[in-house]
């Protein structure tokens, strides 16, 4: 009684009212979407009904609603209110208010993370602005429809509450989704004039969904792809990590070819795409990340690229030696000219980079087979992945298999089975593109590691014996 006289003092309306969009507006019930409530996670439902005990409104909204209509689970869980940011973070003990474009609250439940936002309002046109129209900020809350609005495309406007297990559709996102149809919502020019990330968006869940893109919602594309030149390079690195590890990264790369929106952002895609060797390793890479993503592993962000940018380095590498340069000088500075490009346009985390230098500079290490340098190979930190990556060479016939397979049972013989490996004479495999293009050169100084400069232990220096000296007297 008393919260409900204060809600009615202070104007809160109660959670389970919603002010139609124009008629636009359509309740279903369960029996309409069929949302398995136990595909939600705990934690939503938790911040949920918290909101709206205090009496404000409260919904799951966005993908995870989109996923739970099309019977998937949801990894995350978005949650929209009334509350202002402020209001949300009191009724939280681990909450965290972040976001300069439009704020929004962290929840926190442990490693798990709910993302709290407040209903925008219309953006205005005293919104700041840059010069090609993309808004910079927009802190403007407002009213439940107002929010479902701005939100980009149809079936990502929907609004779940899980106390009455019923679901807001405003602009028809249950019809879409039952044609598998994607489409955004108002004038798609200034919609992705906003934003030009949204084109993105667009080919993201048009691959992973394999939904059809309205007509009206992919005609702009073509014309309006440059605008994303003009997005912070943090923002686009995010939305290319979320691309690449869907679980449809092969299809979504493709569909960005397609729709002409790679320029800027993986341009030597179609170089290496054209070239019979790129194309099967890149695919391969691919397909062995989507595989991963769906069995519920995780994926290694500096594999990824290090796999995608791995025949840009490869060509700068046999350049450089072809120049004169020693084999491992060439490789670093092959690796240090395509890093500093992709950073300038993707944003690469120096995390990341020191990653992919890693499993770029192991390559040429699983050559020597002799001697104690596997068994020094063996303490590296990141073996597994560079082993994967020359797998990933041998399959594509960048290599032989022979040296894979070698490697692969090497790691996992025991001290017996590794001293038999490395008795046998490795057969010598062919050229791979990784040799150099002029006469190798080598130096105890730049080729080769002090530590592995020589893999056979040194023979021991006689002592000589000091000379007997007699004194007389």
């Amino acid at each position: 009684m008393i919260k409900k006289l204060i809600n009615r003092i202070f104007g809160k309306s109660p959670a389970t009212s919603a002010k139609p969009a124009k008629g636009k507006l359509k309740t279903l019930s369960v029996a309409e979407h069929g949302i398995d409530p136990k595909l939600v996670s705990n934690n939503a439902v938790r911040v949920t009904q918290t909101l709206q005990q205090e009496g404000y409104k409260a919904f799951i909204v966005g993908g995870a609603v989109r996923d739970l209509l099309l019977g998937v689970k949801p990894k995350d869980f978005d949650v929209a209110t009334n509350a202002t940011p402020e209001q949300v973070k009191r009724l939280f003990r681990r909450a965290f208010i972040i976001g300069k474009r439009f704020q929004i609250v962290h929840v926190m439940f442990g490693s798990d993370l709910l993302e709290v936002t407040t209903f925008r309002g219309t953006s205005t046109d005293d919104a700041p602005k840059d010069e090609f129209g993309r808004v910079l900020r927009d802190n403007t809350f407002g009213e439940q429809h107002e929010d479902a609005t701005r939100r980009d495309f149809t079936i990502n406007a929907m609004y779940y509450d899980p106390a009455s297990q019923t679901v807001l559709d405003y602009h028809g996102g249950m019809g879409d989704i039952r044609k598998k149809t994607l489409r955004i919502i108002g004038q798609p020019e200034a919609r992705y004039r906003e934003d030009p990330v949204r084109m993105l968006r667009v080919v993201r869940f048009a691959a992973k969904l394999q939904f059809d893109i309205a007509d009206a919602t992919r005609a702009p594309i073509a014309v309006m792809a440059p605008l994303i030149d003009n997005v912070p390079a943090a923002r686009v690195f995010d939305e290319m990590l979320k691309l690449l590890t869907s679980g449809h990264a092969l299809a979504c790369l493709k569909r960005l070819r397609q729709e002409g929106l790679h320029h800027g952002l993986l341009p030597l895609l179609d170089v290496v795409l054209e070239q019979p060797l790129g194309a099967k390793f890149v695919s391969l890479a691919l397909a062995n990340t989507d595989l991963r993503v769906r069995e519920g592993k995780t994926v290694s962000p500096g594999f990824l690229f290090a796999s995608l940018l791995w025949h840009q380095v490869l060509e700068k590498w046999q350049a450089y030696q072809a120049s004169g340069e020693f084999p491992i000088p060439a490789l670093h500075l092959a690796a240090d000219d395509v890093l500093q490009t992709q950073t300038e346009s993707l944003a690469l985390q120096r995390r990341i980079g020191t990653d992919m230098r890693d499993i770029w500079a192991m390559q040429p290490r699983f050559d020597r087979r002799t001697g104690k340098t596997p068994y020094k190979l063996l303490e590296h930190p990141r073996l597994r992945a560079g082993l994967d990556f020359l797998i990933l060479r041998a399959a594509s016939g960048e290599i032989e298999e022979e040296l894979a397979q070698w490697w692969t049972d090497f790691i996992a013989s025991d001290n017996a089975g590794r001293e038999t490996l490395l008795a046998a004479k490795p057969r010598t495999t062919k050229k791979s593109a990784t040799a150099s293009a002029a006469p190798a050169r080598l130096s105890n100084a730049e080729a080769i590691d002090p530590a592995e400069a020589n893999d056979t232990p040194a023979p021991k220096k006689r002592r000589r014996r000091p000379k007997k000296v007699f004194v007389t007297e």
